[in-house]
């Protein structure tokens, strides 16, 4: 705990062992030695114990961010076009119209995710208010409170921000760095990096549900419907409709093709990368149910604090100033009125 000295602080002079507020730069009387403390004048703490670790890994994990970056781009720009060449021919084949229909979806989606990646990686993440410090004459009562000292930025750190050493710099409402986006998750990208978590969930069900689609048309056909209307859905039926699609696809020259295999991998890979990020998208949108963030959460474990679980922090963060209930009709009864 931070010591308080509230009404023992001097303004210069005094002895250079007498600890000094970085905040307003006062000299404190503290009744013994304290390694942190909180000025009583402005309201800043200060820890004399911090020492400056610079990391010897930040500049290889700015490459790996990079690195991954890359990957992840190059990876998304794959899905699109391969999956554009792979199923596209076929849904023409099927329809004009249903292939207009389903090119607007795929652009809409490819657009918007694309664009809220570029957002998420390459937007600065946060950061946090600057304020004056280090004069007395300047710094007025109360302006500091619970503001502590970045000793890498050189410069104060309000309670809601956190220094991120791969980035080097301090971000607001840090919620954790991450590297695939090459970027933290703070609090101006945060709603642009669960904008894009959904919109590729939504993108990688609608990239499966097509390559099974597509699959269907070129693969040779197989009756399934009639070996399940004649004999039903039975463990014989079904492990012979099994070595049926699986010999199908053995003595077949189609699915050998680059069509047939592009579409196998676009099923794979969107079901892989859905399955992963659903469960990221899930853990956090129950942090910000909770009204936390990542790092908050893991400071928090083994008190007994916690946040504030309610919809309206899904609301707030997703822009809505207002809960949905307010346009709902509501039954409100009429205000008494009061007899003199």
């Amino acid at each position: 705990m931070a010591a308080s000295a509230d009404e023992h602080f001097v303004a210069t002079t005094v002895d250079d062992n007498e600890p000094t507020c970085w905040g307003c730069g006062l000299h404190l009387i503290l009744p013994s030695y304290t390694p942190t403390f909180k000025c009583g004048w402005c309201g800043a703490i200060t820890n004399q114990n911090i020492w400056k670790r610079e990391s010897k890994y930040s500049y290889w994990r700015r490459l790996r961010d990079c690195f991954f970056v890359c990957v992840l781009l190059i990876f998304m720009l794959f899905v699109i076009c391969g999956g554009v060449w792979a199923v596209y021919p076929v849904v023409f084949s099927i329809s004009y119209f249903y292939g207009i229909f389903h090119l607007t979806i795929t652009t809409i989606l490819s657009i918007s995710t694309l664009s809220t990646f570029s957002l998420a990686a390459f937007s600065c993440a946060g950061t946090p208010p600057s304020i004056m410090w280090g004069t007395y004459p300047l710094v007025g009562k109360g302006d500091l409170e619970n503001y502590t000292f970045c000793h890498y930025c050189s410069k104060p750190k309000c309670p809601r921000s956190h220094h991120c050493q791969i980035c080097g710099i301090c971000v607001l409402d840090l919620d954790h760095h991450c590297p695939f986006i090459g970027n933290c998750v703070g609090a101006a990208n945060h709603r642009h990096f669960i904008t894009f978590l959904i919109l590729t969930v939504v993108s990688t069900i609608y990239v499966a549900i097509m390559s099974i689609n597509a699959g269907l048309q070129i693969w040779p056909p197989v009756s399934l419907r009639s070996r399940i209307h004649l004999h039903g859905l039975s463990t014989d039926t079904a492990l012979a409709i099994m070595k049926e699609i699986i010999l199908a696809l053995l003595n077949s020259a189609e699915h050998l093709s680059t069509r047939g295999l592009l579409l196998v991998y676009l099923f794979v890979a969107s079901i892989s990368v859905n399955v992963g990020l659903s469960v990221l998208l899930w853990q956090q949108l129950r942090f910000i149910y909770k009204g936390e963030t990542y790092l908050s959460h893991l400071a928090s474990q083994g008190s007994e604090q916690d946040g504030v679980k309610d919809c309206q922090n899904l609301f707030h963060f997703f822009g809505c100033p207002y809960s949905v209930s307010r346009y709902l009709p509501i039954m409100r009864s009429s205000p008494k009125t009061h007899k003199k």
